[in-house]
């Protein structure tokens, strides 16, 4: 790509030492001083590096020659915002040198962003120790979130992925508090009273997104890996703020052990002398790998095992060994550039669900992933403003914005099919092979394909160049005939109006064709043309992408699929999983009907399995949000929900049994949860009784944490104005890690339109100060509720109406991070059903700065567009099949 808007080749970084001094917690700011040794490429007068945020004070480079040192000094700083760049401008040209270094003094900000050097409000579940930095409302800590192009923020630097260099850091804390970062301590000692600066042991080389360090009163519990690594066992630490350490015993029972599968699964032994896991108050996303000091959203690291909701088990499982496997993958071996940011998160995505899996078989994680993970894959990519996994990336604002899942969950769709082709043993010998080449520097997709394609003979960059490089994937449309059907692929578009230019891309599709005649097993054929035709196939069973491994659709006659749904004795839970979730896609995009598909989950009354239930219950959840604007086929999409369930939900109840399963819990929560959603009095009655019960005295009649969402649903449902102010004051007080997400959620399924606009519209836009804490989300977690708003109907107009006449007040909110502001216009506009409302958004933004969430900005009008057509051409089928099957 030639028009990468990246720094200058002047000056190529090899080591930086860096130290922060003078943390004023008044003013928020702090001092720095950083040295960058490197080499000067060509002459100069000017060197550029990247800042945003900083006040530079001073600068001298020094550099050797081979008959004398010479060095100049420059206070002549030019910043251009816009680019995030400084420029030193030194009054003589400075010659090219291998041995340079620059030395730059400057100011910092301690944030309140998320990004850079910042801070992070909590309230202390134990006394703090007497130096943390605290106002009325919160005391705060300290943290680092660099990735993607954040740490610039904190120090001066060349703050591009391929420019890696190592790193000493050090910093001055309180003496009471407790600072760590990639590396061990090195020493520590005084400077003035009551304070001592921290230095770490040397990094390896890395980019500087991987740098980290935090500061707080900070207290851990510690674990070691089982394997010794240089004749040590590596400690693995968790630490939190006080009074906070023992919920993070999951977390620490799984990292020792993934650490261990991970160096024996990539044949290289785990790099560094420790690892170290952070709990951070706020954060932006999920976790952050830094290496050798991960950071983590409290929800994805802390289970508190007598208050967390079950289902924070699974997560913290997956995203503590996602995390790890970025040791490895993007932190030992690291993209060139932020366009191939799927070969960190597609591998490490892959790899977390295969720790996940060897250390809980039971969990069915594949089945979950294709339930969750692939499913949200095939919706953000079959819209027209979709992009390839490897997308063009200009600069930092564009880089933000590919952090979406298509990177994540589409690239481990890559990952797991290419794996599953090749054989996963094969599969991890190639990977050793990529990480063994390339270890300490940066690689580019093509090195991954030539590791893959010398493990295992095959071509892979033949196989994946259009998956990789090219939008979209392909629906195969399959038509029958006496043993024989014919296949052919095209692409998918949701909105169901693929133009031939859309359509000219070819891909490489494993068929995984199961029911050959003369065949038990599953056929390993391949479609590389646009259209083939299979000979010997079953007329009574036959079945295309078996496993669901294949990352594409499958559009059978109608015929076929109601009999499938006859069938399911001959179909594996993945098959299950995502024969539904083909269904679904293909009614929305007119390829089928709504009819099919409820003819297809009307074969799942019997099913007892959570992630089963989950895909048909999403499916039914969307065509609710679609066309349940008519109250005659709202209530007979209830009442068909209902008897879905009836077999389950009468089966699980409403108490664990003992030695039940962990799906089994979970199952239950969703099946109870969908009950009071769908209008089920019994439960709903059942529901409240508890919440009743719960208010009258909390520590008599507790809620069981997994059935805490149907029961507030519940009383949302039958008392909204209480319930609302209840749970609101429960959201601010609650000591459960997760409570607040868990609150969030019931807030969001309000449907008081008074409610809604006096309480809780304020309540997510509110900025605290000047509103009270109590009466103010966090920009963290914003997304949490205006999601559950954009799926509810009476919620949806009234919050983009207040985004509307709100603009600048909701800018204004998430203005230091623009993460953020794509989130929220993610998850809170591309759920509406009609054309008008695309009409008002599509002119208010045609006037509105919208860099930062261009591309998110038009997924979401394409998810619009889709969803009107769908609403539009299917009304009237959906309430025929209704009516026909004593429904409505």
């Amino acid at each position: 790509m030639t028009d990468r808007d990246i720094l200058p080749d002047t000056f190529k970084p090899v080591h930086y030492d860096l130290v922060i001094t003078d943390l004023d917690f008044t003013t928020w700011s702090y001092k720095g001083t950083v040295t960058i040794e490197g080499q000067l490429t060509k002459p100069t007068t000017e060197i550029v590096l990247n800042t945003l945020e900083l006040k530079l004070l001073n600068s001298k480079i020094e550099i050797s020659q081979s008959k004398s040192d010479q060095s100049w000094e420059s206070s002549n700083f030019t910043e251009d915002t816009k680019s995030q760049r400084s420029t030193i401008t030194f009054a003589e040209q400075l010659p090219a040198s291998p041995k340079a270094s620059l030395t730059v003094e400057f100011t910092g900000e301690l944030n309140h962003d998320m990004a850079g050097f910042y801070r992070s409000q909590y309230k202390p579940v134990a006394p703090p120790a007497a130096s943390v930095p605290h106002d009325d409302e919160f005391y705060y800590m300290l943290s680092t979130q660099f990735e993607s192009c954040d740490a610039r923020r904190a120090f001066p630097c060349f703050d591009e992925p391929n420019l890696k260099a190592t790193f000493d850091f050090a910093i001055e804390i309180p003496d009471d508090q407790v600072a760590l970062s990639n590396m061990p301590v090195k020493e520590t000692k005084p400077t003035t009273q009551g304070k001592k600066l921290v230095s770490f042991e040397r990094s390896p080389i890395m980019s500087t997104y991987l740098l980290a360090w935090a500061v707080g009163d900070f207290e851990h519990i510690e674990a070691f890996t089982d394997r010794e690594y240089n004749g040590k066992k590596i400690p693995v630490r968790v630490y939190t703020t006080r009074g906070l350490k023992e919920q993070g015993q999951w977390a620490l029972q799984h990292a020792p052990k993934i650490i261990d599968y991970f160096s024996e699964q990539f044949e290289i032994d785990y790099p560094l002398p420790k690892s170290d896991i952070l709990a951070v108050h706020e954060f932006t996303h999920g976790a952050m790998e830094n290496w050798g000091l991960v950071t983590y959203r409290m929800t994805a690291i802390l289970f508190d095992e007598k208050l967390s909701e079950a289902r924070f088990r699974n997560r913290i499982a997956y995203v503590v060994a996602h995390e790890l496997a970025h040791q490895w993958f993007g932190n030992l071996v690291t993209m060139d550039w932020w366009d191939e940011l799927w070969l960190n998160e597609g591998f490490a995505t892959w790899a977390g669900w295969l720790a996940t899996d060897h250390l809980h078989p039971d969990w069915d994680v594949w089945p979950q992933f294709i339930n969750e993970g692939m499913d949200q894959a095939f919706s953000l990519d079959a819209v027209r403003s979709s992009h390839p996994i490897q997308v063009e990336v200009r600069d930092a604002l564009d880089v933000n914005q590919i952090f979406d899942k298509i990177s994540y969950l589409k690239g481990c769709s890559m990952i797991r099919m290419l794996a599953s082709h090749l054989g996963v043993k094969t599969f991890l010998k190639g990977i050793a092979i990529y990480l063994r080449k390339h270890q300490y520097s940066n690689a580019k997709t093509e090195a991954l394909w030539a590791a893959l394609s010398e493990a295992s003979g095959t071509d892979v960059n033949t196989l994946m160049q259009n998956w990789i490089e090219k939008v979209g994937f392909p629906v195969l449309t399959v038509t029958e005939e006496d043993q024989r059907i014919s296949v052919k692929q095209s692409r998918f578009l949701s909105t169901g109006d693929v133009k031939p230019e859309d359509d000219q891309t070819t891909w490489w599709v494993p068929l995984s064709l199961k029911g050959k005649t003369g065949s038990k097993g599953i056929e390993p054929l391949a479609l590389t043309t646009k259209e083939t035709t299979i000979d010997g196939v079953s007329n009574d069973f036959y079945q295309l992408n078996a496993g669901a491994t294949g990352f594409y659709r499958v559009n059978y006659p109608e015929s076929r699929l109601k009999r499938l749904g006859t069938q399911l004795d001959h179909l594996t839970t993945e098959d299950k999983i995502f024969i539904t979730g083909s269904a679904a896609d293909l009614a929305f995009s007119g390829h089928a009907t709504t009819a099919a598909l409820l003819s297809f989950v009307q074969g799942l009354k019997q099913e007892t399995h959570y992630r089963v239930l989950s895909q048909a219950l999403d499916s039914l959840a969307t065509i609710k949000s679609i066309f349940g604007d008519d109250e005659q086929v709202k209530a007979g999409l209830e009442k068909f929900t209902l008897e879905v369930i009836d077999n389950a939900l009468k089966t699980v109840g409403w108490e664990a049994k003992e030695g039940e399963d962990f799906n089994t819990g979970l199952l239950r929560k969703r099946l109870l949860l969908t009950a009071v959603s769908n209008s089920h009095e019994e439960i709903r009655k059942g529901a409240f009784e508890r919440w009743s019960a719960y208010q009258a005295n909390p520590e008599q009649s507790p809620i069981p944490a997994n059935l805490r969402a149907p029961v507030y649903h519940s009383a949302i449902v039958t008392d909204p104005a209480n319930a609302v102010a209840a749970l609101k004051k429960e959201w601010y007080t609650t000591p459960a890690i997760d409570g607040k997400e868990i609150c969030l959620q019931a807030l969001g399924r309000t449907t008081d339109v008074e409610v809604i606009k006096k309480v809780l519209l304020p309540f997510l836009f509110n900025s605290s100060p000047p509103a009270a804490a109590a009466d103010s989300i966090p920009g963290a977690d914003m997304h949490i509720l205006s999601g559950m708003f954009a799926g509810n109907r009476a919620a949806r107009p009234l919050m983009w109406a207040y985004i509307r006449d709100n603009w600048d007040e909701f800018t204004g909110k998430l203005a230091g991070n623009p993460i953020l502001v794509d989130r929220m216009i993610n998850v809170s506009l591309p759920k509406f059903n009609d054309l008008e409302t695309l009409k008002e958004i599509e002119a208010f933004f045609a006037g509105k700065d919208t860099k930062g969430f261009d591309r998110t900005l038009e997924q979401v009008k394409d998810k619009i567009r889709g969803r009107a057509a769908y609403k539009t051409r299917d009304a009237e089928g959906v309430k025929q099949w209704l009516v026909s099957n004593g429904y409505a």
